[in-house]
């Protein structure tokens, strides 16, 4: 019996902050895997301004279904 590694299809939805970081950076640990995620968004100063145009903080712990899309919308899926 073949031992087959079936991929799950990336879903966008809300994501907690870390989550979403480790999928992007999946052999890092989660703290640098965070602060590489946060580095992407704030060097692109068009995602950054409209990921936190509607209210949402870079404080809050999660990202919205909205910021997600956008990020993958720029970054790619992870």
């Amino acid at each position: 019996m073949e031992n087959h590694c079936i991929e799950e299809p990336f879903i966008i939805r809300s994501y907690r902050k870390a989550e979403l970081a480790h999928l992007y950076n999946p052999d890092m640990p989660l703290v640098p895997a965070m602060r590489k995620m946060r580095y992407w968004i704030k060097r692109n100063p068009a995602l950054y301004n409209a990921m936190y145009s509607a209210g949402e903080g870079p404080g809050d712990h999660r990202y919205t279904r909205r910021q997600v899309r956008m990020i993958v919308e720029t970054l790619g899926e992870p």
